[in-house]
């Protein structure tokens, strides 16, 4: 082989002669204590803990870096989530009581809580996961201690479960079931607004009316309660079920113990409705939109009365005018009609009277013109007798008044001219045809 560049020259004390040179002297031996240290001695350990062979370690913690360097490079967009002081008494917590852990605390989203989205309990449960794993902890020379991580994944299956997050959420300790006090001078909004909003998680109908203001419309304010005196509400007990200690699993021991726990929560449903209806009736006797409302329905109603009183009394007030009118009326009408009776009986007498005037005139004009007989005649008896009858069939035949008069008229011109008895004759002819 041809090496294509120059060696260096070898040193003053080199010689060709000697094999070896002598520097200085060995000192002598002593006994140490030797602890193993260091990343390899930490990855052996780690192996052998976990059972693992060098592909498993190496897949594992190059997976556990890449999330580490996701999570550092997303950490930005964890702000909403904020940075939660942990409880060192939660961080000792035995993962077998996960139950009754705090499920938002143990994530950090403590301030979120029901209002944490599937995203932001993603993003939670990875950082925890970054910050508590228990490979993490060991590469980093801390002891292998996975009760706190295994209180976080229970955390994380509860709260991504949707059925077990509405169980949790329903008896979560932290949210208030308190009834606000009816007696309190705080202002009806600021007092009640918050909880009616706590309590619109619970409802099966979304979105769900929420308190308003002053201002707010009676319609909405109507439809507002009408929505929370029909409130469906999803909220269960399923989470305060007690559980067969004993481990029993006989089927007859099963069977107690979900017919308890059904009774158990039948009972606390049951409670929860009671304390949510005295919520909405408590809201309700003390909402002043209500009382402003009540004023004006009965300023309304109490103008319509006014109204309606006054139409009746106006309408009595014609009724009685008219039956006034009516009366008068027939009072007139009354007396016109007898008046007229009387009149009618006045001027009847006073034609009578006149009529009887005219025939006693015409009996005196005969009885004063001898009878009507011819000049020269003597006015006999028999003759008498018969003018007479004449004069009774002339007054028969003469109508009326107007008639009389004129008979009367004509018998008087008669005895004028001289030819009374061809004028008698003659209205005697001409009223008795």
């Amino acid at each position: 082989m041809v090496m294509d560049f120059l060696l260096p020259s070898p040193p003053k004390s080199w010689s060709a002669d000697k094999t070896s040179a002598f520097h200085a002297k060995i000192t002598a031996p002593t006994n140490a204590t030797i602890q193993p240290a260091g990343r390899h001695f930490l990855a052996h350990a780690r192996r052998h803990i976990h059972s693992r062979t060098f592909s498993e370690d190496e897949k594992v913690t190059s997976e556990a870096e890449a999330a580490a360097k996701s999570a550092a490079g997303s950490e930005q967009d964890d702000t909403d989530l904020g940075d939660e002081p942990e409880d060192p008494a939660m961080l000792r917590r035995d993962p077998k009581d996960w139950k009754d852990q705090d499920q938002y605390a143990v994530l950090g989203l403590s301030a979120l809580r029901y209002k944490a989205t599937e995203d932001q309990i993603r993003r939670a449960h990875r950082r925890k996961v970054l910050r508590h794993h228990p490979d993490k902890k060991a590469a980093h020379g801390g002891l292998h201690d996975d009760g706190f991580f295994k209180c976080i994944q229970k955390a994380f299956e509860t709260l991504m479960d949707p059925v077990k997050r509405r169980q949790w959420d329903s008896v979560d300790p932290s949210v208030s079931d308190a009834v606000p006090n009816a007696k309190s001078k705080s202002d009806f909004y600021k007092m009640y607004g918050p909880v009616f909003e706590r309590e619109s998680r619970f409802s099966n109908t979304q979105p769900v009316p929420q308190l308003g203001n002053a201002e707010s419309a009676q319609e909405a304010v109507e439809g507002f309660y009408d929505f929370w005196y029909k409130f469906d509400s999803w909220r269960t007990f399923e989470w305060m079920d007690k559980e067969d200690g004993e481990g029993h699993d006989s089927r007859d021991d099963k069977r107690y113990f979900e017919k308890k726990n059904k009774a158990e929560r039948a009972k606390l449903k049951k409670e929860d409705n009671a304390r949510l209806r005295e919520i909405v009736d408590q809201a309700l006797s003390l909402d002043p939109r209500i009382k402003i409302f009540k004023e004006q329905a009965n300023k309304h109603r109490n103008a319509k009365k006014r109204e309606k009183e006054e139409a009746e009394k106006k309408a009595a007030e014609e009724a009685t005018a008219a039956a006034a009118a009516a009366e008068a009326s027939r009072i007139a009408t009354e007396e016109a009609d007898k008046k007229g009776r009387e009149d009618n009986k006045k001027n009847k007498e006073l034609l009578k009277r006149a009529v009887r005037k005219e025939k006693k005139n015409l009996k005196a004009l005969i009885n004063n013109n001898n009878y009507f007989l011819p000049a020269g005649q003597v006015a006999g008896p028999v003759e008498v007798e018969k003018q007479l009858e004449l004069l009774d069939a002339l007054l028969d035949g003469a109508k009326g008044l107007d008639q009389l008069e004129a008979v009367r008229q004509a018998l008087e011109d008669g005895v004028k001219s001289g030819n009374i008895a061809e004028v008698f004759k003659a209205e005697v002819a001409k009223r008795s045809a």
